[in-house]
This record gives structure tokens, C-alpha cells and sequence, in this order.
């Protein structure tokens, strides 16, 4: 069904009964009741303060990355958030939630700051990277958020909150936390001059791949093309013309375990696999070690290309569920289901979804 016309309030534009898939990576989804594009911070404020009082139910929208809307659409109103603003002073950045982080990752690299060069190529925008906690190659925004302004919907006032009050963790914060609390209008980064050197490296891929060790540092310029290189034969670089791009990148995050459950994992993958089996492991912190959902998922017999309707694995990265061209949102959720069913039997791990969903669950 065609959207209604649209009508302008003041300089916000309004549509109803408008489709949300095309705002979306996976370009799933069915239409919003209402749509509001917001192009500046008070336009943002306002509309989320009409929809609250109203209650309207609210449904923020950046880039659409990270997304999963149910077939049904939304029966509230859906606020995409376009506001711009790129500010460097110094080492210190300031981008406004609307900003294409992807582009101003590439403008950070030629100012010669250091910090976020290997969160190249992630799609999405600013004002959801401090949300996510996005990280990727060995960096997260965590790493380098200084403070997140925000709209305080319990308190209805506009609020500076520090690294530390954001409650970061491993795909996580406090507005994940608490997601109908806070919406993000601005994220200060502080960034640093290496003399146009990357930070260290620290993903033994990245440094691989660079020819370097871990911990060394390279051009900056080198780090963020590396990086873009190797997500993209992963199909994790946006391309309209490439399915395996059309997903939300990582569909799970990448299982902490205590010490106690990796044990009896690592003892399923010696059952599963062999004595001579050794799953992924990495230290999470005091009692914890994180393992490779990626791993996971191809170990538990879910290779690249898996599937054979419209929803499918990626053909170049476990990791990401794609729609094929055709797909609708219960198609990928179906495919999800069997993955996280087929890898709790395989060895006992639940996988979680990273994208968020919207009318929908797995």
C-alpha cells in the first residue's frame, strides 16, 4: 500500500502508513502508522515529547542497521533521527546522532585521529554506536566515548552523561539497559594524535593482515582500508546489489561464559568434535571467557550459504543472516530459530540476537 501523502509540520516532515523496510539494512518490515523525519536536536525533542504525552508508542530510527521489524509494521509513530553535525576540536569530536558513522570514521582517519580507524565500514549511525556499544577489530566506542548528550524522557530534561554513568560493557550500556529512557542527540569522542599513526593493533587479524604484530602501530590510513577490505569479503560493507549485505552485519553476539560453563562446553566440543577440538576462547574479565558465535554457529552444521528460501546464512560469514531479495521478517526469524535451536543441541550455548526487534521475538 502506497503511503499517504505527506504534510510538513513546520520544518518536520510526516508521513502515515509508511514503509520502514527501505529505512532498514535487512529491508524487512511492514509500514509505521505515522513516520516523523526530525532533522534537528529541538526537532527530535519535540516529537519524542508529543508522542509521550500522547502515549504514542515511540520507534526510534538511525540507519537501520541494527533492526529487525516485525511483517505487521508499527502501530505507533516512527521517528527517524537525520540531524547532521561533524565538529572536531583538537582531539575531541563531537558528532551529532544523525551522522553516517561510516563517513565520519573516513573523516577522522584524514584529520590523522586515531581511535575509532578500525570501526570502518559498520553501517548505522553516530547516535547508535554508545547504545550498542559498537566494537569491531579490536575497538569499541567505548574506548573513546567522552559523553553522550541525551533527551531524558523520564525527566523530560536534556542531559550530559559521562563515559562511565553510560555503564558500557561488552554490546551493552545503560540505553540498551533501559532503552524507553534515554534518546541519544550527540556523542563526544576523544580521539588521539599519534602523528597520523593508528592506535595499537590489537585484533590478530587486523595485524595479520598488515603484516604487523600486535600492538604495533601503522598508518592510519592503512588500518581503516584493511579493515574495510575484511569485512567487506565477509559482506559486512554495505552494497544494494550484494544480498549478503542485506543484514544487520553480527545477527549474535559472541557468548561470555563463566569459567564453570566453558568448562562443560569444552567438554560437549570434545564429545562433538574430538579430543583434539579447541573452541575459541578469549578472556572476558575475572571468571569469564568469551567464545566465537561465528564458530559456533558453522560447528553446529550451519556453513556459509546455509539455507534454501529467502532468508539464508551469508555465503561469506556465519555470522550474518540475510534476506535473499524476497524474504519477509518470519522468514529470517524462522532461520534464526533454527540456528539458536541447532546450536544449544550442538553444545549447549543460547545465542542471543544483537539487532533489535520491533513487534516481533525470536
Amino acid at each position: 500500500m502506497a503511503p499517504a501523502p505527506s504534510r510538513s509540520l513546520g520544518p518536520v516532515l510526516e508521513l502515515h502508513d509508511a514503509p520502514l523496510a527501505p529505512l532498514t539494512t535487512f529491508r524487512l518490515g511492514g509500514p509505521a502508522a505515522r513516520l516523523i523525519t526530525a532533522t534537528t536536536d529541538a526537532e527530535v525533542v519535540a516529537a519524542v515529547r508529543e508522542a509521550d504525552a500522547a502515549g504514542t508508542p515511540l520507534l526510534l530510527i538511525g540507519g537501520g542497521s541494527n533492526l529487525v521489524i516485525g511483517d505487521k509494521g508499527f502501530a505507533g509513530t516512527a521517528l527517524r533521527i537525520a540531524t547532521e553535525g561533524f565538529s572536531l576540536d583538537g582531539t575531541t569530536l563531537e558528532l551529532a546522532a544523525g551522522e553516517v558513522w561510516t563517513d565520519a570514521v573516513a573523516r577522522t582517519v584524514e584529520a590523522g585521529l586515531a581511535g575509532i580507524e578500525c570501526l570502518a565500514g559498520i553501517p548505522g549511525s553516530a547516535g547508535a554506536t554508545p547504545i550498542q556499544n559498537v566494537g569491531a577489530y579490536g575497538q569499541e566506542v567505548s574506548s573513546t566515548i567522552s559523553e553522550v548528550i541525551a533527551y531524558d524522557r523520564r525527566t523530560g530534561e536534556t542531559v550530559t552523561l559521562t563515559n562511565a554513568e553510560c555503564a558500557f560493557s561488552y554490546r551493552h550500556s545503560r540505553f540498551k539497559a533501559d532503552p524507553d529512557r534515554h534518546v541519544v542527540l550527540r556523542v563526544r569522542f576523544e580521539l588521539e594524535d599519534a602523528n597520523g599513526l593508528s592506535a595499537p593493533v590489537k585484533y590478530a587479524e587486523t595485524a595479520r593482515t598488515l603484516g604487523v604484530e600486535p600492538g604495533d602501530r601503522v598508518p592510519l590510513a592503512d588500518a581503516r582500508e584493511t579493515v574495510l577490505e575484511l569485512r567487506a569479503g565477509k559482506g559486512m560493507v554495505l552494497d544494494p546489489e550484494d544480498h549478503d549485505t542485506w543484514s544487520a552485519g553480527s545477527f549474535f553476539t559472541n557468548p561470555i561464559l563463566t569459567d564453570e560453563a566453558f568448562a562443560a562446553f569444552h567438554a560437549r566440543v570434545k564429545e562433538r568434535l574430538g579430543a583434539d577440538a579447541v573452541p575459541p576462547a578469549f578472556p572476558a574479565g575475572k571468571g569469564h571467557t568469551k567464545t566465537s558465535a561465528a564458530w559456533l554457529i558453522d560447528k553446529s552444521g550451519f556453513t556459509k550459504g546455509y539455507g534454501t528460501g529467502p532468508a539464508r546464512i551469508s555465503t561469506k560469514h556465519t555470522l550474518a543472516l540475510t534476506n535473499r531479495g524476497e524474504a519477509s521478517t518470519e522468514d529470517l526469524l524462522a532461520l534464526a530459530r533454527e540456528v539458536v535451536a541447532g546450536v544449544h543441541d550442538a553444545f549447549g550455548i543460547t545465542l542471543v540476537n544483537e539487532p533489535v526487534t520491533v513487534g516481533v521475538s525470536l
